[in-house]
């Protein structure tokens, strides 16, 4: 956009005062998109639809039939939620002659009902199959917080989104996360970024990757645009405003285990300086060990991971296939380890996960959250880990690591932006609740966000 990026909150009030026309906003969106120097953040523009549905939210609002606080609002989407008419190729050349989507995923539906004008797709990592954001056949975004002349990684699979938001080319983009793929994005671009909990919306139309694992959410700039977007994401009227949470309520746990591991000393400065500002407002923070964390690494070392196996059967044929040459060869190397994971492994793995989730949530008191650092490290540049595919698995590893964990046991979760790390680049800081524990974790997560400043 041509001025300072703004929140979906600051867009609605302008749009339903009537200081802000819907088709002005979309046209404005859409030409900052073709103008914007990175050409890799958005795979396609949707500017019929999008100039179509500014038109019907300047209608409704000038005949004063709002559908709420969105409407007229752009989004963006990661490129792997059906868009009718086109084919979903999930950030792959392999299906981009895919048959197009008879019907718009359950969610592009949703969010188009609460008034939402839907700008274009954005990239993404090949298949959602990497938490770095590199994508050989359409480009790797730029993180925006880059230092002059460098080329820092926008975090994946989600990549594109958040770099469109960080950038301000939209307030919100619509990502998964499988393993850290909203969140993660987030943290290295100095956004807010919502996991929900696996289940809490309809996955109808939305390109899989481990259906036991696979989440959905928004990136945006604020904890009400996350709010908000709950709401309509779910079906439900417009989020009313957020059940204030007073900081001195709150209650948190840092893990002592895992999380902290190889930590950059930046980044753990920048955590604790935000845990500093939480317990001067008055939040009860404690330490705790989590055997447990350690227990699902272990257990992933000895059966392979859930998402190696569910990857290798959903893309069997193509890695067996001619497809394969087409892919990302990192992509391809990285499923194939799938195929050494045995029905009883998986089976296990499944089995242990249900105990070692039941075991964390005992551990936790009733009013406990999860307070730790999104990732461990900020944002690396890219070209070492293009020149060196060791180093890029490494990384890769080293970045789901964090995150990975809540997919694993099933929690919901905010990234907040949390000051800066090495190279002046942006940290995060993750707020974390049991699975179903949404609604609290937003509230506490806005109580945190003011806390933060």
């Amino acid at each position: 956009m041509t001025t300072e990026p703004r929140s979906i909150a600051q867009l609605s009030v302008l749009l339903q005062s009537g200081a802000l026309d819907p088709v002005a906003l979309a046209q404005e969106t859409l030409a900052a998109i073709r103008s914007h120097p990175d050409a890799a953040i958005f795979t396609f523009l949707l500017e019929e639809r999008a100039n179509a549905e500014a038109e019907a939210a300047r209608r409704r609002l000038r005949e004063g039939r709002s559908r709420g606080a969105l409407d007229g609002v752009p989004v963006a989407w990661k490129d792997l939620f059906d868009i009718a008419g086109l084919p979903t190729t999930a950030g792959s050349r392999v299906l981009k002659d895919a048959a197009p989507a008879g019907r718009d995923a359950a969610v592009v539906q949703a969010l188009a009902g609460a008034g939402m004008v839907s700008v274009g797709r954005v990239n993404m990592s090949e298949f959602a199959f990497s938490g770095l954001g590199i994508n050989p056949h359409y480009g790797t975004p730029r993180n925006p917080a880059s230092p002059a002349g460098e080329h820092r990684i926008p975090g994946g699979s989600s990549s594109g989104s958040g770099v469109a938001v960080a950038a301000g080319l939209v307030p919100v983009s619509i990502g998964t996360d499988t393993g850290g793929s909203v969140r993660i994005p987030a943290a290295f671009n100095g956004i807010v970024g919502y996991k929900a909990t696996r289940g809490r919306y309809a996955m109808d139309g939305v390109f899989p990757l481990a259906k036991s694992l696979d989440s959905l959410g928004p990136l945006c700039r604020t904890v009400q645009d996350a709010i908000l977007i709950d709401a309509a994401m779910r079906g439900l009227p417009a989020a009313g405003p957020i059940p204030r949470r007073n900081v001195a309520d709150l209650s948190f746990v840092i893990p002592e285990t895992v999380f902290f591991d190889g930590a950059e000393p930046e980044v753990v400065a920048a955590f604790e300086a935000g845990v500093t500002q939480l317990s001067r407002a008055g939040a009860r923070i404690r330490r705790e060990a989590f055997p447990e964390f350690s227990a699902i690494f272990d257990l992933m070392a000895k059966h392979g991971a859930l998402v190696t196996a569910e990857a290798f059967v959903l893309h069997r044929a193509r890695i067996k296939g001619a497809a394969a040459a087409e892919m990302d060869p990192r992509v391809v190397k990285r499923t194939l380890l799938g195929e050494k994971i045995t029905v009883a492994d998986y089976l296990e793995t499944l089995e242990a996960r249900e105990k070692l989730t039941a075991a964390f949530e005992a551990r936790l008191g009733p009013k406990d959250l999860l307070l730790s650092p999104t990732l461990p490290h900020v944002a690396p540049a890219i070209q070492p880990l293009l020149d060196d595919e060791d180093l890029f698995f490494q990384t890769n590893g080293k970045t789901l690591r964090n995150t990975l964990v809540g997919n694993f046991l099933d929690w919901c979760g905010v990234s907040l932006p949390c000051g800066t790390g090495a190279g002046g680049m942006p940290v995060g800081l993750l707020v974390s609740a049991p699975r179903n524990g949404d609604d609290r974790l937003l509230a506490a997560a806005a109580a945190v966000e003011g806390a933060l400043g």
